[in-house]
């Protein structure tokens, strides 16, 4: 007897097996910060994102609520959000290229310069590693293949040994400052130095998702790179500093020997209306933006000021967020925020990153580290 199940299942093993590119299988998979677990008694924080603690500002708030075309496509060219990045950052607006956050900016970048060509071998794109853990994956789904260059021993990039790794496949490369998740910063001489010395055939991408946290006078200044070297291409975004994580806005800025390719690529309405409309309202306000930057900062200073009192040795901290590098220990100490109700990024076997959160977080998770004995820097 022939049953709804029978008739279901009938001819099932008849079905082809359908593959996904085999390149699918060799990608690490995004693994996104957790939330934290919830424990009777104490307040929970998610200090695992690299988010904003604080909510978009009163103005941006307005100006996401007085949206009301959502049934019509956006602007294709955010032409209102160019327009007062370019008053802004003092760049033509044509420099400009927006994108769903400095990544969607970044995969845009990638799908116009590398990837697998009319030959066999695949374009090779250069990055640090421990690096933005997105970079293996955009890399390898854009059909490039990626070179891992390790870190020195301070978390900072190796630049001379990236510098070696460059072939005659090279065809971009990826600097992030401050570097996520170990911290430290490029500087202007030492990027400058080695954009001499870069050919001028290769794009090199400078990721500064997290600009506007950094103090340290002797970072470099993207657009100042820009401006000198039409092969650099400057990432950005509305994610951390403004606090828009969840509406996806970025932009790449790059001369037009570089955004006439661009622009061919860029993923159409990729920015919806009211993203564009946030920031450009955030913008607009932007003094509010660098006194709330200027709080993260400040607690910023407190977590490393108050971990290296305790005698952990941690890298330089010029993001919203600072590095712990535990090795081994890391699965531990991750299990051991989680019973404080604070969650926290753990990177395998290597270390653990932990955003600047609300004050009573920070002081939560300092507390936890006073009482951590096998911390970075005791033997």
């Amino acid at each position: 007897m022939t049953t709804p199940a029978n008739q279901a299942n009938a001819g099932v093993e008849d079905v082809p097996t359908i593959h996904p590119r085999s390149v699918l299988g060799r990608l690490p998979r995004y693994a996104a910060g957790k939330p934290p677990v919830v424990v009777e008694g104490l307040e929970s924080f998610k200090l695992s994102s690299n988010e904003n603690p604080l909510p978009p500002l009163p103005a941006v708030l307005e100006a996401i609520g007085a949206q009301t075309s959502i049934n019509r496509y956006p602007d294709p060219m955010t032409t209102a959000l160019r327009a007062e990045l370019s008053g802004f950052l003092d760049v033509p607006p044509e420099d400009i290229v927006t994108g769903a956050g400095s990544l969607g900016a970044l995969n845009q970048v990638l799908a116009t310069f590398a990837g697998q060509n009319d030959y066999d071998a695949a374009d090779e794109v250069i990055y640090p590693w421990r690096s933005f853990e997105a970079y293996p994956i955009c890399v390898g789904l854009a059909g490039a293949a990626g070179v891992q260059v390790p870190l020195k021993g301070d978390s900072t990039h190796d630049l001379q040994a990236m510098l070696s790794a460059i072939t005659d496949r090279t065809r971009v490369i990826l600097l992030c400052t401050p570097n996520n998740p170990t911290g430290p910063i490029l500087t202007s001489a030492e990027v400058q130095d080695f954009l001499a010395k870069v050919p001028g055939h290769i794009v090199v991408v400078i990721d500064e998702a997290y600009l506007e946290f950094v103090r340290n006078a002797d970072a470099v200044d993207g657009l100042a790179m820009y401006r000198k070297h039409p092969n650099v291409v400057v990432l950005r975004t509305f994610s951390k500093a403004h606090g828009l994580a969840g509406l996806r806005v970025g932009y790449s800025v790059a001369q037009p020997v570089l955004t006439q390719h661009l622009r061919v690529s860029a993923v159409p309405f990729a920015v919806s209306q009211v993203a564009e409309q946030a920031a450009v309202a955030s913008l607009k306000h932007n003094d509010q933006v660098v006194e709330r930057v200027q709080s993260i900062v400040e607690e910023r200073t407190r977590v490393v000021d108050g971990l290296r009192g305790l005698g952990w040795d941690i890298p330089e901290a010029e993001g919203n967020f600072i590095w712990l590098a535990l090795g081994e220990n890391t699965p531990e100490f991750a299990a051991l925020a989680d019973q404080q109700a604070l969650s926290v990024r753990a990177f395998g076997v290597e270390g653990i990153r932990v955003s600047i959160g609300e004050p009573e977080a920070n002081s939560r998770f300092l507390a936890l580290c006073a009482t951590y004995t096998r911390r970075p820097g005791v033997s």
